[in-house]
């Protein structure tokens, strides 16, 4: 794997463009969203709680940015369809979809109940689908092009722990980022999928990292190992990528999965075959059994979020 230490950087404008970021009144959609603000973005804010969205255009707005609030849970097509129209009614268009919105609900595979699974799935899964068509509808019939920004995980790409609904969600966002990569490149719509490494509320659970979080919220500067080898920082850390696959300069990049955390940016690979064996007329499961050791079965592929090895947090 390739690395690269940069410290130049590029003025990025997105003067006179909308975004919607879902799931944004605090955590990482908030970051996203100050980002886009940031850049010239108006924004529209979304959360199920309506303090929470206010408090986070109230806190835009006073840094010079301009942007609104949705409160809607996200999931249903009507949902979907609000904040768009939220988007084109109070500011006459839209060109960027966050999908950010999210849940956990964690449990190991035979306590986890089917509201377990269900609800987790219709807020990650089904609400970047009925968010991203709403969308891509309004974009298409727009005709200018676009940007949707998927919001992945680490857990979707390589399985996690005690989160059977949310690595499956979170896998099906990366491959919905590769399958709406083909569908809407004729209309000039990226879609990418981004893979944020953050202390938020859903990471400060994991133990490893738990120290940290915390010592990072008693104004603690996170050490250079997990901030380098293991992409790890702040939500804010995260935000720079999505004005950046918004921008002009990121026209030309589709279909991928994008890692962003602390001072790392990564992008991962897609799913491929590394191995492949052959038997003439095909496989029987003994000539298998014999092949397997020595052939496709020689290099078997590690699964699960590896555990950070870190010094001890002060």
């Amino acid at each position: 794997m390739k690395g690269l230490t940069v410290s130049h950087r590029t003025p990025i404008d997105l003067t006179g463009k909308v975004a919607v970021v879902t799931g944004s009144g605090r955590g990482l959609g908030l970051a996203y969203a100050t980002a886009l603000a940031a850049a010239g973005a108006a924004v529209v804010v979304n959360d199920i709680d309506e303090a929470v969205a206010e408090q986070a255009v109230a806190a835009l707005t006073a840094a010079g940015g301009t942007a609104v609030a949705e409160t809607v849970a996200v999931g249903t097509a009507e949902a979907a369809d609000r904040l768009v129209a939220r988007a084109v009614d109070t500011f006459g268009r839209l060109d960027v979809l966050v999908t950010n919105a999210g849940i956990l609900r964690d449990r190991v595979l035979w306590k986890m109940t089917d509201d377990d699974f269900d609800a987790v799935i219709a807020t990650h899964l089904r609400g970047t689908f009925t968010c991203a068509r709403a969308a891509a509808v309004h974009l298409r019939e727009q005709g200018e092009g676009g940007t949707l920004v998927l919001v992945g995980s680490p857990a979707g790409q390589r399985g996690n722990f005690g989160q059977t609904n949310y690595a499956a969600a979170k896998a099906g966002i990366a491959a919905m980022a590769r399958t709406w990569s083909m569908e809407l490149a004729r209309a000039g719509i990226t879609v990418n999928a981004v893979v944020p490494v953050a202390a938020t509320a859903m990471t400060e659970t994991v133990p490893a990292f738990a120290p940290y979080v915390e010592a990072m919220k008693r104004g603690e500067p996170l050490p250079d190992v997990l901030r380098k080898r293991e992409g790890f920082g702040t939500p804010e850390d995260c935000a720079a990528l999505v004005p950046f696959l918004a921008s002009d300069a990121a026209r030309g990049i589709t279909g991928q999965c994008i890692g962003i955390g602390g001072d790392r940016l990564a992008l991962w690979s897609h799913p491929e075959e590394i191995a492949t064996a052959y038997a003439d007329g095909g496989w029987s499961p003994d000539t298998i059994a014999a092949a397997w050791p020595t052939s496709v079965g020689s290099a078997p592929q590690s699964v699960g979020i590896p555990a950070p090895t870190l010094p001890e947090a002060r």
